[in-house]
């Protein structure tokens, strides 16, 4: 398909770029970016990798609280070594 795009200047000399160091086509290149930067590779892979972490530690109802008492701990620390 043929269309026309306006890119930004620095888009541009990132695609100028991709063809120097490859020794390919603008066409080549723009599309080879935009399939890198949508995770559409030639593997049809997506660009993030999605893991199971397994079951969570703590509640994440009660992530905020845990958060201030770890802080709260921290700042006894801080306090009792003289700082």
């Amino acid at each position: 398909m043929r269309t026309t795009v306006t890119l930004d200047a620095d888009t541009e000399s990132t695609i100028r770029r991709l063809m120097s160091r490859r020794g390919v086509s603008f066409t080549r290149a723009l599309n080879d970016a935009i399939r890198a930067g949508v995770g559409n590779r030639a593997g049809g892979e997506p660009a993030t990798v999605v893991r199971a972490m397994g079951r969570p530690r703590v509640t994440l109802d009660r992530a905020l609280q845990l958060a201030g008492e770890l802080e709260d701990e921290e700042r006894l620390r801080e306090m009792r070594a003289g700082r």
